[in-house]
């Protein structure tokens, strides 16, 4: 349980390594081709302070040349083509070539970023991922997706763009703040209540270790949703069929997302829109009440969001969101995963089997969201 390896068609093309520390950086990359190259670390405000000093140390143990960081301010505000654009300017400045690499140290705003930066620069060059938060470590580091988001709207430009491998340094996860660290559990949750029953039920009978961070136990949940991950990126590469289903909850997250500006974790907006989307399957009677409930059972367990009312702490916008409904289905009908007029929705017909809709209609989607509303409770 220390290694996955990512494939396609049938032949590997990266390794996922699991450790305790950066030091296995040194070990898995020896033989990477660093030795007299440039590297660039990009990260943002908060985890270079931290981490990159002993990620350079790491780097320069494999005989890099030269080994620089490119910091931006943290925060999703930021993940924008503007960024992208300085991280090329930084690697120009430093003359990098197709042969030196990138490294992504942080969260899935700063793997997004590099992967995009590393798949446009030259037309390409090798970049791996380092993720952070525990959110990045289940789903943005794996799989090739990414982006920047662009005028509001998330990851609105983007690409496929493979990282070379990725390293999860689960220690890394005592730095983060608890409201982050909640967060990620959101995206572990969409991946059982999808792909896994087993894993939905091993979810509920562990929700206390995961939350203490039992390290054996949050080992174990992360190599599982790593597992979920591969795949389906492995059968669906380029998000053309099945990985698709990685987007349940997302359709109505992202637009709760942009709609609060930016002020919620994505994590507490997946939560919401997962919520959401196990509405609209129970309401087509796709899923029963005991199934809906249990899903909602297992959200309030991670301490996720459940409606509005737990999110208003962080944004004063969710009281009126009953009154702005256009503006939120018109965000919904701009969401990159529409085509053309349609909106693919991820439904479930059972708790560890998602299904996609294309019939979903404007009344569905209202209802799910003043659900959100908290009346249930």
């Amino acid at each position: 349980m220390n290694t996955i390896t990512v494939k396609r068609n049938d032949k590997p093309i990266y390794n996922i390594e699991f450790s305790q520390s950066y030091d296995i950086i040194k070990e898995k990359l020896e033989d990477a081709g660093i030795n007299g190259r440039k590297v660039c670390v990009v990260s943002d405000s908060n985890v270079s302070k931290i981490y990159y000093e002993e990620v350079k140390r790491c780097i320069e143990s494999l005989g890099a040349s030269l080994c620089i960081s490119f910091v931006f301010e943290a925060g999703e505000d930021n993940k924008t083509t503007v960024t992208i654009f300085s991280i090329i300017e930084r690697l120009i400045a430093g003359h990098f070539d197709r042969n030196d690499f990138l490294f992504a140290l942080g969260g899935g705003v700063t793997g997004d970023m590099t992967g995009f930066a590393a798949a446009i620069y030259l037309r390409g060059i090798k970049f791996y991922q380092l993720p952070t938060s525990l959110l990045a470590m289940v789903d943005s580091s794996i799989g090739g997706k990414t982006g920047v988001d662009f005028n509001g709207y998330k990851n609105m430009v983007g690409s496929f763009h493979m990282p070379s491998g990725v390293f999860i340094n689960t220690s890394s996860l005592n730095s983060l703040p608890e409201r982050e660290y909640i967060s990620g559990y959101a995206e572990i949750i969409k991946h059982a209540v999808i792909a896994d029953k087993n894993y939905f039920q091993y979810l509920n009978n562990n929700n206390a270790g995961a939350l203490s961070k039992d390290n054996a136990v949050v080992k174990d949940i992360i190599y599982k949703s790593c597992k979920i991950k591969q795949a389906v990126v492995e059968n669906d590469p380029t998000e053309k069929g099945i990985r698709a289903f990685l987007n349940f909850g997302h359709t109505i997250g992202h637009a709760i997302e942009k709609y609060m500006d930016f002020s919620l974790l994505h994590g507490e907006c997946v939560s919401l829109g997962i919520i959401a989307a196990a509405y609209i399957s129970h309401s087509r009677n796709l899923i029963s009440l005991e199934d809906y409930e249990a899903i909602r059972k297992l959200v309030k367990a991670y301490r996720l969001p459940l409606c509005f009312a737990d999110i208003e702490q962080y944004t004063a916008k969710s009281a009126d969101i009953g009154n702005n409904m256009d503006e939120i289905l018109s965000i919904i009908k701009s969401d990159k995963k529409a085509d053309g007029a349609v909106i693919k929705f991820v439904l479930i017909d059972s708790v560890g089997n998602a299904v996609i809709d294309t019939t979903v209609t404007d009344e569905e989607i209202i209802k799910a969201i003043n659900e959100l509303g908290g009346f249930h409770e």
